[in-house]
C-alpha cells in the first residue's frame, strides 16, 4: 500500500479546511449553538425532561448526529467532486495510486474533519447543559462508524454528481427531513402507534436512537440493532464502490 500517496490526499483535504475555517468548523458550531438556545427555549421550557433526561441534555446527541452526517456527507462529496470540476482527477489517477488508495485518503479526511467538529460541538453543549455519557467506548464506536459510513456516502455522491445542483441535490434536500424526523429532537415512543411504524423505515433513526443510548442508557431502539444497521450501511457502500471503482462510472467525468 502506497502509505505516502494516502499521507498526501488525507493532509491536503485537512489543509483546505484550515484554509476555509470560518465556513468549515465556526458556522456549524454556531449553527448548533443556536439549536439550543431556541430549542431549549422555546421547547425546553414546555417539555422539561423525556425520558428522565432533561430536554436540552436529550437533543445533544441528535444535535451531534445532525452535523455529523451533514459535515460527513458534504466533505466526502466535495472532496472528490472539485478535482474532477478542475481536471485535476486526471493527476491522481495517472499517479501510481490505487482506487482504495484514493479512497482512504479522501474519506479518512472527510471523517476526521466531522468528527472534530462533532466533538466540538459536544464540548460546547457542556455550557448549555449537562451531558453525561454511560458507554464512552460505544459512543466513540458509533461515532467513529457514523463518520466513516457517511463520509463513504458522500465519496459516492461526489462521484455520481455532474454539477453542484447534483453534488447539493442530497445533502440538502434529503438527508435533513430524515435527521429532523429521525428522533433527533423527540423520542419516537412519544408517536402514535402507526407513525412509530414509519419512523422504524427511517435509517437516521438507528443512528440517533444508538448514539444517545451511548450517552445516557435510553433508546428507541435497541443498541444491538442499531450498530448492526450501521454496519450493513457501512457494507452497502463499501459494495457500491467496489462497483464503482471496477466499472470506473463517472470517475473520469
Amino acid at each position: 500500500m502506497n502509505v505516502e500517496a494516502i499521507k498526501s490526499i488525507y493532509f491536503f483535504e485537512m489543509a483546505r479546511t484550515r484554509r476555509t475555517l470560518l465556513q468549515s468548523v465556526i458556522s456549524p458550531v454556531i449553527s448548533t449553538s443556536l439549536y439550543f438556545i431556541v430549542f431549549g427555549a422555546a421547547i425546553g421550557s414546555r417539555i422539561q425532561e423525556v425520558e428522565g433526561v432533561s430536554y436540552g441534555a436529550f437533543i445533544t446527541p441528535g444535535l451531534i448526529m445532525l452535523t455529523l452526517l451533514g459535515q460527513c456527507i458534504s466533505n466526502g462529496s466535495f472532496g472528490i467532486y472539485f478535482p474532477k470540476f478542475t481536471g485535476t482527477i486526471y493527476e491522481v489517477l495517472s499517479a501510481p495510486v490505487a482506487m482504495a488508495e484514493i479512497l482512504i485518503g479522501y474519506v479518512g479526511a472527510a471523517a476526521t474533519k466531522g468528527m472534530i467538529i462533532g466533538f466540538i460541538i459536544l464540548l460546547t453543549a457542556n455550557f448549555f447543559v449537562d451531558v453525561r455519557i454511560e458507554h464512552p467506548f460505544m459512543m466513540i464506536l458509533f461515532f467513529l462508524l457514523t463518520a466513516i459510513t457517511f463520509s463513504l456516502f458522500g465519496f459516492m455522491i461526489g462521484i455520481w454528481a455532474g454539477n453542484f445542483e447534483q453534488l447539493n441535490l442530497i445533502p440538502m434536500l434529503v438527508v435533513p427531513p430524515l435527521t429532523f424526523l429521525g428522533g433527533s429532537f423527540y423520542s419516537v415512543n412519544m408517536l402514535p402507534p402507526f407513525w412509530q411504524a414509519v419512523s422504524h423505515l427511517n435509517p437516521v433513526l438507528y443512528l440517533v436512537s444508538g448514539f444517545r443510548w451511548s450517552f445516557y442508557g435510553i433508546a428507541d431502539v435497541n443498541p444491538a440493532i442499531s450498530l448492526a444497521m450501521i454496519a450493513v450501511f457501512l457494507g452497502v457502500c463499501l459494495g457500491t464502490l467496489g462497483w464503482i471503482f471496477k466499472t470506473g462510472y463517472r470517475l473520469r467525468n
